[in-house]
Order: structure tokens, then C-alpha cells, then sequence
């Protein structure tokens, strides 16, 4: 079992930067890849960025490639996702999501889920 836990939203102006932190818990979390996924209003949940168990293999979408960064660090059980560049478009919720080994960018393919935290980039 693990939980995730979100924190670092808040409000950004366009071009600014923000760090959303998942805290995981378990002892198991190195054998997790960990994904960042966003739903902004009226719009489906999407995949953002993904990062493999060891942390040696990333994956973005193509919307935020080059202005956001995943990260993790296994010793905090913890996992990053810096956002530079921001738009207004990037707007939405953004939730962490756990899965066995590998990465994947459909929800379904993740098992665990955290409550989301807020991130509003303003014009």
C-alpha cells in the first residue's frame, strides 16, 4: 500500500516558476515509478511527466516538455516536479500517481493516487 501525499501549489503569475512535492509513504516507494498528472477545470485528467522506479528514465508531454523537470529522491520518498515558464493554460489540479517499475501515461495503468493540489498560474 502506499499513500501520496501533494503540497506546493499555490498562485504564480504567467512566466513564473512553482515545485509541487509528492511525499510517499511505504517502504517500497524505490520500486514505484511515479507520475504527475493535471485536470484542469471541465477538462480530463491528463498526463504531465512520468519517472521510472530508478529515477534513470523520464517521460513529458509534449505540452510542458522543456519547462518542467520530474525528479525524485528515494531516501525522502519523495518525487519533484518543478514548473518554469508557467502559462495560464497550465492551470489545473495536479496529482501524483504510483505504479510498479515502469512508466506509463494512462490513469488506468496507475494504482495509487494522491488528493491533488491546487496550481494557478494568472495572466
Amino acid at each position: 500500500q502506499v499513500q501520496l501525499v501533494e503540497s506546493g501549489g499555490g498562485l504564480v503569475q504567467a512566466g513564473g516558476s512553482l515545485r509541487v512535492s509528492c511525499a510517499a509513504s511505504g517502504r517500497t516507494f524505490s520500486s514505484y515509478a511515479m507520475g504527475w498528472f493535471r485536470q484542469a477545470p471541465g477538462k480530463e485528467r491528463e498526463f504531465v511527466a512520468g519517472i521510472r522506479w530508478s529515477g534513470g528514465r523520464t517521460y513529458y508531454a509534449d505540452s510542458v516538455k522543456g519547462r518542467f523537470t520530474i525528479s525524485r529522491d528515494n531516501a525522502k520518498n519523495t518525487v519533484y516536479l518543478q514548473m518554469n515558464s508557467l502559462k495560464p493554460e497550465d492551470t489545473a489540479v495536479y496529482y501524483c500517481a504510483a505504479r510498479k517499475m515502469e512508466i506509463a501515461v494512462e490513469l488506468l495503468e496507475y494504482d495509487y493516487w494522491g488528493q491533488g493540489t491546487q496550481v494557478t498560474v494568472s495572466s
